[in-house]
C-alpha cells in the first residue's frame, strides 16, 4: 500500500513539475515536426533544409475549451498562411501545415493567437539551403 501512495506521489509531483515547464499557462507543447501522426509529432525540428517542402506546427492547447485559436505563419514580415481552430475540451491538440518552396529560407515564425486575435505565444525554425 505504502508503495502505491509513494507512486502516486511521485506522478503528481511530476505532473506539477512538467506543468510549471510548458511554454506557456494554454499551451503544454509547441513543436515543429515533419509528421503528425495519432494526434503526435513525429521527427521534431528546429531548423528545416529545403530539400523537405512541408513542415508542421503542433499546439497541445490546454483549458481554452470553448474558444478559437488561430496558428498564423509569418515570412519575412509578411502573414504567408492562417488558420482557425475551435477548442472544444480542456486539453485539445492542434496542428496546422505549411507547404515551403526552396527559394523561401530563412526565418519563420508561427504565433499562436486567441479568439481577439491577440498573440499569446509564437515560436520560430529556421529554413536553410541544403548543403
Amino acid at each position: 500500500m505504502n508503495k502505491i501512495i509513494a507512486i502516486i506521489s511521485c506522478l503528481i509531483i511530476s505532473f506539477n513539475v512538467s506543468a510549471s515547464d510548458w511554454p506557456h499557462e494554454n499551451i503544454s507543447n509547441a513543436e515543429f515536426a515533419l509528421e503528425v501522426k495519432d494526434r503526435t509529432p513525429l521527427n521534431i525540428i528546429k531548423e528545416l533544409d529545403n530539400s523537405f517542402g512541408k513542415i508542421y506546427f503542433f499546439t497541445n492547447i490546454r483549458n481554452l475549451q470553448g474558444q478559437r485559436v488561430k496558428h498564423r505563419w509569418i515570412y519575412n514580415n509578411k502573414v504567408m498562411a492562417e488558420i482557425d481552430f475551435n477548442v472544444n475540451g480542456p486539453r485539445w491538440r492542434v496542428w496546422s501545415s505549411k507547404n515551403l518552396w526552396p527559394t523561401w529560407l530563412g526565418e519563420w515564425t508561427v504565433e499562436v493567437l486567441n479568439s481577439k486575435d491577440e498573440v499569446f505565444f509564437k515560436k520560430e525554425f529556421n529554413y536553410i539551403n541544403k548543403e
